[in-house]
């Protein structure tokens, strides 16, 4: 699952982008930030994808 992905599922569940710094998307929901690397097609590591799961409490696999 790469970064596009991931902005997609949590964009179906609420949250926005509000900001890009370089290759990392900051989504905003309810006073939370959480940043997603978007490295082209590349995957984002499990451990990541488990960090941004339980801060969006939004399940992406």
């Amino acid at each position: 699952m790469n970064g596009k992905e991931i902005i997609k599922r949590l964009r179906l569940e609420g949250w926005r982008v509000d900001r890009v710094n370089g290759s990392h998307h900051v989504l905003t929901k309810d006073g939370k930030a959480v940043p997603v690397p978007v490295h082209g097609t590349r995957d984002v590591g499990i451990g990541l994808i488990a960090a941004i799961e339980r801060q969006t409490g939004v399940k992406l696999k």
